[in-house]
């Protein structure tokens, strides 16, 4: 029996108008590995973005929630490490909303680590020539916020959370970055995804 994985992207945000990290989630197959996928967009709002992955998990009861975001300034597929407890905005998000200096939640702890096998994932991704590093900073964005999020709720529970940067696509990349292409984006989370399931 196939076990189920939420896996999320985002809308766009900012002054593009599409996000890779939605795009290559949609491509995904229906099954990848050992898993059933399911797919959800997610807004680029503080605390919505959490709120409609953990209302999602109800319904799906996942075995592993991986979400995707992403990071216009990375060259690389980049699976994160670890999630702070801050936001920290340098641009509003798609509410119009700016915190800074703020935790994500109050009293949670600092910092939670990634609880799928990022290494692994990293050696994966690598090894199929696809540029890959490990990340040790998800930002303090909404990408960050939704990862920590969902790291605090899954605490102590079976289900385990993880989250890659992926990077812009070659039409929004700003020079010299030169971006990735939206397959090869594709073929690096169906990689990754298999390497969770190992």
């Amino acid at each position: 029996m196939r076990k189920k994985l939420l896996i999320t992207g985002f809308e766009p945000f900012g002054k593009d108008t599409v996000n890779p990290s939605w795009e290559a989630v949609k491509r995904l197959p229906d099954k990848a590995g050992r898993f059933e996928l399911m797919k959800l967009q997610v807004p680029v709002v503080f605390g919505l973005a959490a709120e409609t992955v953990l209302e999602a998990a109800k319904e799906y009861c996942p075995d592993v929630i991986l979400s995707i975001g992403q990071a216009g300034k990375r060259d690389s597929v980049t699976p994160e490490v670890v999630a702070i407890n801050l936001r920290d905005a340098s641009i509003a998000d798609n509410a119009g909303k700016k915190p800074q200096d703020e935790p994500v939640i109050a009293d949670g702890q600092n910092a939670y680590f990634s609880s799928v096998p990022g290494r692994t994932i990293f050696q994966a991704v690598k090894d199929a020539g696809i540029p890959c590093a490990i990340s040790y900073s998800a930002g303090v964005y909404v990408c960050n916020d939704l990862f920590y999020t969902l790291l605090h709720h899954s605490d102590g529970t079976t289900t385990r959370v993880g989250f890659i940067h992926v990077p812009s696509l070659p039409q929004q990349a700003e020079k010299p970055r030169s971006g990735m292409q939206l397959d090869v984006i594709t073929q690096a989370l169906d990689i990754a995804i298999q390497a969770i399931g190992e």
